[in-house]
C-alpha cells in the first residue's frame, strides 16, 4: 500500500480536522459507483451502480436497470482464400479469421461459429466478392444463421452473367443476440463455376479478401 492509499491517522486533539481529511481521502480512493448487490430499486431514473454479478455498470431508466455498454463486442473478420462450392444449390458456412483488436467476440467449434460473449444488439456489416468463370448466368445466395437457425427475410441474392465477371455483395443489418449465442454466415451457388475470390496485394493496392464481417455492439 502506497502512502497515498493510506488513510490519515488521528493526530492531536482536533478531530474535526482529521475527519475532514478522512472524508477527502475516502472521496479520492473509494469507488465512485455504489455496488449493486440485488434488490435495489430502479424507480428513480439516472442512478448509476455497479452490477457485481455481471461485472458491468448499470443505470436506472423507466423502472429497469440497464447495462451501460463499455468497450466490448467489437470484431473484424476476414477470409483471405478463395471459396468454392463442391456442389450446386448447397449451403456452405463461411469460416473467417478473427483479426487482432477484437473484444467480446470469438470463434467456436466448428470455426464457422462466431460466438458473442455478451448479449445485446449488434451491427453486422458483411461483404463478399463473387466471381464467375462461366459465360452462363450464375446465381449466389448469402444469409445468416443464429444458433443454427436461418434468420427470416435475411437472404441476399446476386447474379453474374459473363465469364470473368466480379461483383461485391454487401449488407449491414442489426441482430439481437443473447450471451453465448453464435452466428454463422452461409452461402450457396447454382454453378460450381461461381466462387468467392481473394486477390493478393500488388504494387499499388492492398489485398482483397474474399469476404469480410465487421461486428459492433450498439446496446445491451
Amino acid at each position: 500500500m502506497t502512502q497515498q492509499q493510506r488513510a490519515p491517522e488521528p493526530y492531536g486533539e482536533d478531530w474535526k480536522t482529521w475527519g475532514r481529511r478522512l472524508m477527502q481521502h475516502l472521496a479520492q480512493v473509494r469507488s465512485a459507483l455504489v455496488q449493486q448487490t440485488g434488490g435495489e430499486s430502479a424507480a428513480d431514473d439516472g442512478t448509476l451502480m455497479w452490477d457485481r454479478v455481471n461485472q458491468w455498470p448499470v443505470i436506472s431508466r423507466n423502472g429497469v436497470w440497464r447495462q451501460i455498454v463499455i468497450a466490448n463486442g467489437v470484431a473484424h473478420l476476414e477470409i483471405t482464400t478463395d471459396q468454392t462450392a463442391a456442389a450446386t444449390n448447397t449451403a456452405y458456412p463461411l469460416t473467417y479469421t478473427i483479426m487482432a483488436g477484437s473484444v467480446g467476440v470469438s470463434l467456436g467449434t466448428p470455426d464457422s461459429r462466431i460466438i458473442f460473449a455478451e448479449g445485446g444488439s449488434y451491427t453486422l456489416s458483411f461483404t463478399a466478392q463473387t466471381s464467375s468463370t462461366s459465360s452462363s448466368t450464375v446465381n449466389f445466395w448469402f444469409w445468416p444463421r443464429i444458433n443454427g437457425v436461418d434468420i427470416a427475410d435475411s437472404g441476399m441474392r446476386n447474379t453474374l452473367h459473363q465469364n470473368g465477371a466480379t461483383m461485391i455483395v454487401s449488407r449491414t443489418q442489426i441482430f439481437n443476440v443473447n450471451a453465448g449465442d453464435y452466428l454463422e454466415a452461409y452461402w450457396a451457388t447454382d454453378s460450381t463455376n461461381g466462387s468467392l475470390q481473394h486477390h493478393a496485394a500488388n504494387a499499388f493496392a492492398p489485398a482483397t479478401p474474399a469476404s469480410t464481417l465487421s461486428i459492433s455492439r450498439i446496446n445491451a
